[in-house]
């Protein structure tokens, strides 16, 4: 039911198959995890089928190691008409140690089709619900703000391509 689920969290080990030559998982596929889970929340949260419209300050600070219990994030901190924005958070637990530390977090927008190839459609309304959360929409409407001065520069760009 749209409007219902503002959060998902997905939880697995990291494998020999995700890490990169330097023995720690590959930063592709931990962004591949990260777009999986916001997959998942915005289309939750909207009850539509749902593309990725951008993916801001992605920051990768701690290495996932093999054997990693890795647990990714994704919680709704804004919506548009048909957007929604996400926080992601990439944690990572060494299972012997009982140790957690942030290995990625980054903001991701979405955007509600009304079919796979189809028109945005208008998603729930989300409206926080406490302090924390009043200051991650304030946050999302600022990366709003910057992202439609990124849009104009990338139309200037464009156009001094042609």
């Amino acid at each position: 039911m749209p409007g219902q689920q503002s959060e998902v969290t997905f939880r697995f080990l990291a494998q020999p198959t995700d890490v990169n030559f330097g023995g720690k998982v590959h930063g592709g596929m931990v962004m591949k995890w990260i777009d999986q889970a916001g997959y998942a929340c915005a289309v939750g949260w909207s009850g539509a089928y749902c593309v990725t419209a951008s993916v801001s300050g992605i920051q990768f600070v701690a290495p996932i190691l093999i054997s990693d219990l890795v647990s990714v994030r994704a919680h709704l901190i804004h919506t548009g008409t048909s957007s929604m924005h996400l926080a992601v958070d990439v944690l990572a637990r060494d299972l012997r140690k009982g140790e957690q530390r942030l290995a990625t977090s980054c903001v991701m927008v979405f955007v509600a089709l009304d079919s796979p190839d189809g028109k945005p459609t208008p998603v729930p309304r989300w409206e926080p619900r406490d302090d924390n959360e009043r200051r991650l929409q304030a946050e999302a409407e600022k990366l709003l703000e910057l992202s439609k001065g990124m849009a104009k520069l990338v139309d200037l760009r464009g156009a001094q391509l042609d």
